[in-house]
């Protein structure tokens, strides 16, 4: 009965959270100088019905003349050797050797410490032609498999997307090594040519960066090689379909996208300004600009958890703290003196669905209005990678993953090194409820928390940060002991050690949300 309440309950939150492509994932950068720890990072939230089964495609030699598949379709399988719903676009030259790699359902780190975070913009209708054979999931992939730099994965992309074309809508890919991390946004040349027009920039080792489902990259210094990398027709493309004069100065966010999605004509919303405001205070951005810059130097190291916290946000502590708004009256018996009257309900919750904040509506409430925040209810998972240039690739490279909404669940790491994943994470749990799926372990009792998040906080986001607290307090000793395998010529004995360590790891964060699963259930033995 529990699970058939549950099932009905979040099919009927799926609906009504559907959201458009523009409204999806949020990905934060941060360079080697700017990071607490010297780490580059790049991350990504997966907001959307996307698969969440993960495993580690192992590392492959091919003979002569093999070819691999590109697929369209692959977002929404099952598990790792399902085809349904899947359709070959092409086939491509293999590689003589590639690379092993997470595998999720937008590819993030190979074993050479190369990372990916991923968000989509959409750009303008005009530009998408499906006859291309690459999405941006493939190309990640293939990138991933062949590639050990950020810029060596760009100019690789770039040749696919000018060789095989591209089909998807516009998107950006945040793509970190242990030296440097890039965005890079590609588009489509529209109906009439297959092929894309992209643009990549640099972001300085003291910046951060952010991008939100807004096309970022505005003015591209064509002589600055070092920090600049852009496909050769990205002004003959504008120029052609009439996206710019040929004449003023030319900026790519302008041309191709236009504007934000909720039809500014901004590089930037609510959540660029949020999360650049929260790391750099003092650099005056206001939602009054025009254009954001895509990066600023924050004004403390940003760490792991720095960039968590913000992955996880609602604003609370500001006007857009949607759950801050919904007030009841205090039903204390004696209120004391200085005491508010009213305060804010237990049942609100920064994630109330659209239908919730109609009821609040209906009845007057005039500041019960949704804002999109950062950390959604719908997100699949979530991961920030590091990678770390003083360590060997195996330990250096670590994803921080999360399945479910960011601002609920814990992370647990998984390695460059890694050869396997714990087995609860190589089934997709997208399709129906299943235990055997790691994402229903944090949903179930994240949906529930929700219904009185008041309440439920006080000990379900204490449990989430230990989570954290628990890899930085362990991760020197992981490393050190990697470090010794390594020594005595045993690499291969550290990357099984490395394996274990993140399923045990794993395996705690699941046992201790099913054990808040049992204590909310508990909780609300009286009723909702």
């Amino acid at each position: 009965m529990k699970h058939l309440f549950l099932s009905i309950f979040l099919a009927g939150a799926a609906s009504l959270f559907a959201q458009d492509a523009p409204d999806a994932c949020t990905s934060i950068m941060v360079g080697k100088k700017a990071s607490a720890d010297g780490s580059v990072m790049t991350s990504h939230t997966c907001d959307s019905w996307y698969r969440t089964w993960m495993q580690m495609a192992d590392a492959k030699d091919y003979p002569r003349d093999t070819v691999v598949s590109i697929f369209k379709g692959r977002m929404h399988t099952e598990y790792p050797s399902s085809r349904d719903g899947m359709t070959e676009a092409g086939t491509i030259p293999q590689a003589k050797h590639t690379y092993r790699f997470l595998d999720t359902a937008y590819p993030c780190l190979n074993e050479k410490q190369l990372a990916m975070g991923e968000t989509t913009f959409s750009g303008r209708d005009t530009l998408r032609n499906e006859k291309g054979m690459f999405l941006i999931e493939e190309l990640q992939r293939i990138a991933l498999e062949r590639c050990t730099t950020a810029r060596e994965a760009i100019s690789l992309m770039g040749k696919l997307i000018k060789e095989y074309g591209y089909a998807d809508g516009g998107e950006c890919l945040t793509i970190a090594d242990p030296k440097e991390v890039w965005i890079f946004e590609v588009l489509g040349e529209g109906p009439d040519k297959i092929g894309g027009v992209w643009a990549a920039q640099r972001i300085p080792d003291d910046h951060i960066a952010v991008s939100a489902n807004v096309s970022r990259i505005g003015k591209i210094d064509f002589k600055d090689k070092d920090n600049f990398m852009y496909s050769d027709n990205v002004k003959d493309v504008a120029r052609k379909l009439g996206l710019w004069d040929g004449k003023s100065e030319f900026n790519f966010w302008k041309a191709y996208s236009g504007g934000n999605y909720q039809k500014e004509e901004k590089n930037y919303s609510v959540r660029e300004l949020f999360i650049m405001n929260e790391l750099a205070p003092g650099a005056g951005f206001t939602s009054e600009m025009s254009e954001l810059p895509v990066s600023v130097k924050p004004e403390k190291p940003v760490s792991v958890e720095d960039v968590s916290r913000l992955l996880a946000s609602y604003y609370e502590g500001t006007d857009k703290n949607l759950s801050g708004r919904l007030k009841v009256k205090n039903s204390k018996k004696n209120i004391e003196k200085g005491e508010p009257d009213s305060v804010v309900s237990v049942f609100a919750n920064p994630w109330m669905r659209p239908d919730e904040i109609a009821v609040y509506e209906a009845m007057g409430d005039s500041v019960m209005h949704n804002i999109r925040t950062v950390s959604v209810s719908w997100c699949a998972y979530s991961h920030i990678i590091q990678c770390r240039d003083w360590l060997p690739d195996a330990v250096g490279g670590v994803a921080w993953v999360a399945l479910d909404n960011p601002g609920q669940s814990p992370r647990f790491p998984i390695f460059a090194g890694n050869t396997d994943v714990p087995e609860l994470l190589k089934v997709c749990g997208q399709h129906r409820e299943r235990d055997d799926a790691a994402l229903w372990r944090f949903r179930k009792p994240n949906r529930l928390a929700t219904v009185r998040w008041g309440q439920s906080r006080k000990f379900t986001e204490p449990a989430r940060d230990h989570f954290l607290k628990k890899g930085k307090m362990e991760m020197p000793m992981v490393e050190q002991l990697y470090l010794d395998y390594e020594k005595a010529g045993n690499e291969e004995e550290g990357k099984a050690m490395l394996t274990e360590y993140s399923k045990d790891f794993f395996g705690a964060a699941v046992n201790r949300w099913d054990e808040l699963d049992r204590r909310l259930w508990y909780q609300h033995w009286r009723g909702f």
